[in-house]
């Protein structure tokens, strides 16, 4: 989507614990009737859905819970259907939105949303923000992978800025208002910057969860 502005469209919606960002997967079963019944009229009618983060009730059987107003769209790329009725499904995230409304007359929430793209800004500007972030996320991965908690060759990092951006932002194990926030933000040097941030806040303490010090260690890892 090139342009900052999107007609309002009707957007079935999925409140989750989770937060969903362009380009990752999204893995989800789906048991309760009225989220079977969204993922199939999503099929028939050739369209995402949405995901997004739960602000108050809850994920499954019961209200409807109140949403945040910026998720993500997600296109279903797998279906593997279970016994009765049940569904497991893998979904990828497309794109931003802002939800202007919601509506009540299906018996899944459903949402009027806008498209969210980040407003335009100067490639070399993305190009420094994300140059100095992929240290970070280099290192954390390697924290990772040393730990036997992820496998993730570096090499194969996105080169666009937003793409590790988001990659960026999956890998990282923070609460999900966190990534909330990072989702929501209105510019992607912003975005860059502020997971930069994170990363700087959250190795140290990757570092000491996984390689936990010795009586005689000097002190927790940081990283200057």
């Amino acid at each position: 989507m090139n342009s900052n502005m999107s007609a309002p469209f009707a957007l079935p919606l999925f409140p989750l614990r989770t937060v969903l960002f362009p380009g990752m997967p999204l893995v989800l079963h789906i048991f309760e009737e009225r989220y079977l019944q969204m993922i199939q009229d999503c099929l028939e009618e050739q369209r995402p859905f949405g995901v997004v983060l739960i602000k108050r009730g809850d994920e499954a059987l019961g209200p409807a819970a109140e949403p945040h107003l910026v998720g993500c769209t997600a296109q279903i790329a797998q279906i593997e259907p279970l016994n009765q009725g049940r569904l497991n499904i893998l979904a990828v995230g497309q794109d931003r939105f802002r939800i202007r409304a919601l509506r009540g007359e299906r018996p899944y929430l459903v949402g009027l949303v806008e498209l969210y793209p980040f407003a335009p800004e100067k490639p070399a500007i993305l190009a420094g923000a994300a140059g100095q972030l992929r240290p970070f996320v280099e290192r954390y991965v390697t924290v990772l992978a040393e730990a036997g908690e992820m496998k993730l060759d570096r090499d194969k990092f996105p080169s666009d800025p937003l793409e590790l951006a988001y990659l960026a932002a999956h890998l990282l194990y923070v609460p999900p208002l966190d990534k909330q926030n990072l989702l929501a933000m209105e510019g992607a040097s912003d975005f860059l910057r502020s997971l930069r941030w994170l990363y700087r806040r959250e190795l140290p303490f990757l570092r000491q969860m996984l390689d936990p010090p010795t009586a005689d260690a000097e002190g927790p890892f940081s990283l200057n």
